[in-house]
């Protein structure tokens, strides 16, 4: 209701207005109760045949229309005028689409015109004036600081268009108002005297945001033919760049300064037309010695003897233009008071003139005696360390060399020890054999006179003989298993449980025992030895059962996890299948776990499970074969669990 743009709100079904504010009455020259409710080209007959197809088009299409600087005559006052507006019809839609409502904006646009008439009347004085100007221009007059002219350069420093010219600059230019330049103007209408300033920080908005600019400006008072005062004539320059250049200059000295001072960094100039020397407080103190001016030469004896011819000669050498003007030293001097030293990092850098002459040499120096102590000190460590390195390497050499020879004598012995195993338990089965044999015969001859005790003895001999029997074959296929990495093929597990069963199918139908498995994997390996693997592990299961129990053999495949394999003391950078071997038999402690996989070891007499204590050792050599590892740590009273790991085919 006080937007200073005129607004009616229209229905869009039948144009009767709905809302209107003071700026639309004022301008349409009728009251309130004239326009609300009423169809909008009644109250507005006049421009009906001008604008009703421009309404209709609206409401069809949904589109906006604009109209600028119409005019039109309206009884204000009970005079007739005339204005110019400008005005839109803009369509309100619902969330269909659905233009429901029209707003008529509208918009007094008179005294632009007006001015905008009267500068085409004046467009030859403007133009000489102002847009020849190679700098910003503008004119104010009266009380109000109405702003008659500007070039587009002063505009431009407004951020504004020529819309604002022939109105108050404090209106137009809002922001101005802040500003001391409105009492700067009366001051020059008052007193006649021309104002000037340099510099001047001014806020202007610039595509709606604050643009800060600095201006060298000046008011000169404009007089009439009677001699009296109307306006002033200002001309601006744009020094933005300027300040803040220069701002950045020192700014970047003061930083130099703090970064110097940082950095505990004494200064020193050269004078080279008088070969005056100038310190900073820092070298003054350093050197127990002011130079003021005086003959750098004067400095060298503080300079250590060692360093003093070097320090000259690099200093005349910088000073010749050949050199680039370059100067980098490291020297030590000595405190004239106290006599003490300190190793210091000089840098310099000489200014020549336009022939090539030198001016001076500015420079920097950096007390580094700390930091020189350091690095020799951690020289020396790193000298005393390589030489400790090389001992050491020495040694390890020697000690490489060790186990190298005692590597290849455990080869021998594992050479030596596999045949031995496998040539004793082959020629132990000759003498057994004949055991077995003339025990045979030995039988069948004094079989009429044996009695009870003398036919138990018998027994006791064939069994221990079946015993040794066996003991010799698992000994033989223990010692023979074979690691040929290129015998490694694809193995599918499935096959391989389904054939282990194939051969207890008559121990299995006996015991009624229940033997499933879940989603086995292929592997890459031996096919030989995972049957043998399946065939112990399934045979284990099916000896070690529970009286009136029926056995349950589950075999299960899934992916081993990080901790396990972690645990298991495995290859992290590798992945591996676990196949699970469980059962409903009678188990074993959680102490005992470790133990069953080492050779001839039983954790029952041979009177309640008969056995050699080889088929589990017998497993983990298998596994071992094909990089991997059994476990039976999850075993427990209520049955076993051995959790064979093997490697993915990574």
């Amino acid at each position: 209701m006080n937007a200073p743009v005129g607004i009616c709100v229209l229905d869009a079904q039948n144009l009767a207005a709905e809302i209107v504010n003071d700026s639309f009455t004022e301008l349409a020259g009728k009251s309130r109760e004239a326009i609300i409710g009423n169809f909008y080209w009644d109250t507005f007959p006049e421009v009906r045949h001008s604008y009703e197809a421009a309404m209709a088009g609206v409401l069809a299409g949904g589109q906006p229309y604009r109209a600028s600087e119409s005019e039109r005559t309206v009884i204000r006052n009970g005079k007739e005028q005339t204005i110019y507006i400008s005005f839109v019809y803009n369509p309100l839609k619902d969330s269909t689409g659905k233009v429901k409502k029209v707003a008529v904006w509208v918009m007094d646009t008179t005294l632009q015109v007006l001015q905008r008439q009267k500068a085409e009347e004046n467009e030859q004085f403007a133009r000489s004036i102002f847009y020849n100007s190679p700098v910003a221009k503008l004119v104010y007059t009266g009380p109000e600081m109405v702003l008659r002219e500007a070039n587009e350069k002063m505009l431009e420093i407004f951020g504004r268009d020529a819309s604002i010219i022939g109105r108050p600059i404090m209106e137009a230019v809002p922001e101005l108002r802040q500003t001391h330049l409105f009492q700067a103007y009366h001051r020059v209408l008052s007193t006649g005297e021309i104002h000037t300033e340099s510099a001047a920080r001014i806020m202007f908005l610039k595509n709606g945001s604050p643009y800060y600019g600095y201006y060298d400006y000046t008011y000169k008072p404009l007089c009439d033919m009677k001699g009296e005062i109307y306006g002033v004539i200002c001309t601006a320059i744009d020094v933005t760049e300027e300040v803040i250049a220069r701002s950045r200059l020192q700014e970047a000295e003061q930083n130099m300064r703090i970064a110097v001072e940082l950095a505990q960094l004494g200064t020193w100039s050269i004078d080279v037309a008088s070969n005056g020397l100038t310190y900073s407080d820092r070298l003054i103190e350093w050197f127990g010695y002011d130079p003021a001016a005086r003959d750098y030469n004067e400095v060298i004896p503080i300079i250590a003897n060692e360093d003093r011819e070097r320090v000259a000669e690099a200093v005349a050498w910088a000073l010749d233009p050949q050199s680039g003007g370059l100067y980098d030293q490291t020297y030590t001097v000595i405190h004239r008071v106290t006599e003490k030293k300190r190793i210091l990092h000089a840098q310099g850098k000489t200014v020549f003139d336009s022939l090539g002459s030198p001016l001076r040499m500015n420079g920097t120096a950096q007390d580094i005696t700390i930091q020189t102590e350091l690095q020799m000190e951690l020289e020396n460590q790193l000298q005393q360390r390589t030489e400790e390195i090389q001992a050491a390497m020495e040694e390890l050499r020697a000690i490489n060399e060790e186990l190298e020879q005692t590597n290849l004598q455990l080869t021998h012995s594992n050479l030596e020890l596999g045949q031995f195993a496998y040539i004793a338990s082959h020629d132990l089965q000759e003498p057994l054999r004949k055991i077995s044999t003339f025990l045979e015969r030995l039988q069948s001859r004094i079989r009429e006179n044996l009695d009870e005790k003398s036919q138990a003895y018998i027994d006791k001999i064939n069994d221990a003989a079946d015993r040794m029997g066996r003991l010799i074959r698992d000994l033989l296929a223990y010692s023979a298993l074979p690691k040929d990495e290129t015998a490694f093929v694809p193995v599918n597990l499935e096959d391989t449980a389904r054939e282990a069963l194939e051969d207890y199918d008559v121990l299995i139908e006996r015991t009624g025992a229940a033997v499933t498995w879940d989603a086995l994997p292929v592997i890459k390996g031996i096919p030989l030895q995972m049957s043998q693997l399946f065939f112990n592990l399934i045979g284990n299961a099916l000896k070690f059962i529970r009286p009136d129990v029926q056995p349950k053999i589950h075999i299960l495949g899934t992916a081993a996890t990080v901790q396990e394999i972690q645990s298991m003391h495995l290859n992290e950078r590798l992945s591996y299948h676990k196949i699970r071997f469980t059962d409903n038999g009678i188990g074993m402690k959680t102490e005992d776990t470790h133990k069953i996989f080492n050779i001839f070891q039983k954790l029952h007499s041979k009177s309640e499970f008969a056995g050699t204590g080889i088929g589990l050792a017998m497993c983990r050599k298998i596994v071992q074969n094909h990089h991997g590892e059994i476990d039976a740590g999850r075993s427990s009273d209520n049955g076993a669990v051995f959790d064979v790991y093997l490697p993915k085919d990574n």
